[in-house]
């Protein structure tokens, strides 16, 4: 068996493999994903082909998250996914590292020293008909602004992500809300195998939360959409449930190092990834 890095044709393999787990990737989610950390993306390989696959991408010099971990069920049970875990990790140093982990595995990533933290809960509905002053599409070199608007809400510095994800394409679109001194508020739609996913949502309030994600979900044509917001956020999950929304499935939020501190958590209402954090 061989562990390495995985390339950029493998990346998108990944995703497939994704989306037979029902996780349910983005159209567009293999290059952005790539750029974010070229060297972030590993694969075990028999001889009878690709084996298993992880994601460690190093955000920062501080910080790292990890996704996509997939065994493929013929190779279950004999250790490989542990292995190449243990090898993927060593690419994020001494990085503290995040993840949204199934709640089966969650006593298992506990082994490898994560704590969990909180949760993150995916709801899907109909988009709200909500909308509010200050609302415009996204501005050329405007990923720097939104990104310490990222870092307040999260907690950690991903610029090498955001200046992919933030940008419009066929089947991504980002809006941008504003207020008296600039961006206060984002949030970006894609379509993804099976309907449209928001993220990240960063807004000042939860009314602003629901006109961002109605004009990101509406710049593409969707009136139906699917976040994953933090389990923090109990009043906006009511709000959501009230609107005719419905939870779906729960992560749990885990760190191995120092959890990121964010300045204003409360900013956060759906998370980009649960891959990339």
């Amino acid at each position: 068996m061989i562990l390495r890095s995985a390339s950029s044709a493998e990346v998108a393999t990944m995703l497939d493999w994704a989306a037979e787990e029902g996780w349910n990737p983005g159209l567009e989610d293999a290059e952005v994903f790539a750029r974010a950390d070229q060297e972030g993306f590993f694969v075990a390989e028999k001889k009878s082909g690709l084996a298993a696959a992880i994601s460690v991408v190093n955000h920062s010099p501080g910080f790292a998250f990890l996704g996509l971990y997939i065994c493929k069920p013929k190779y279950r049970g004999r250790g490989i996914g542990l292995k190449l875990w243990s090898h993927a990790l060593e690419h994020a140093g001494t990085r503290t590292v995040g993840l949204d982990g199934v709640a089966e595995q969650q006593a298992n990533y506990a082994k490898s020293g994560f704590e969990k933290t909180g949760a993150t809960l995916r709801f899907e509905g109909p988009v709200p008909d909500v909308t509010c002053e200050g609302l415009r599409v996204l501005g050329p070199r405007e990923a720097a602004d939104l990104g310490q608007l990222d870092l307040l809400a999260n907690g950690f510095l991903r610029p090498r992500f955001l200046s992919s994800w933030l940008f419009d394409t066929e089947t991504r679109r980002t809006v941008v809300l504003d207020g008296p001194d600039g961006p206060v508020g984002f949030a970006t739609a894609r379509l993804c195998r099976d309907g449209c996913k928001i993220g990240p949502l960063i807004a000042p309030d939860a009314e602003a939360a629901l006109a961002l994600m109605s004009a990101a979900a509406r710049a593409l044509g969707q009136t139906r959409a699917i976040l994953d917001v933090p389990g923090v956020q109990g009043e906006f999950c009511n709000r959501l449930v009230s609107l005719g929304w419905q939870a779906t499935f729960e992560t749990a939020r885990m760190y191995r190092g120092t959890p990121p501190q964010p300045g204003h958590p409360e900013t956060l209402f759906g998370v980009a990834t649960l891959e990339l954090g």
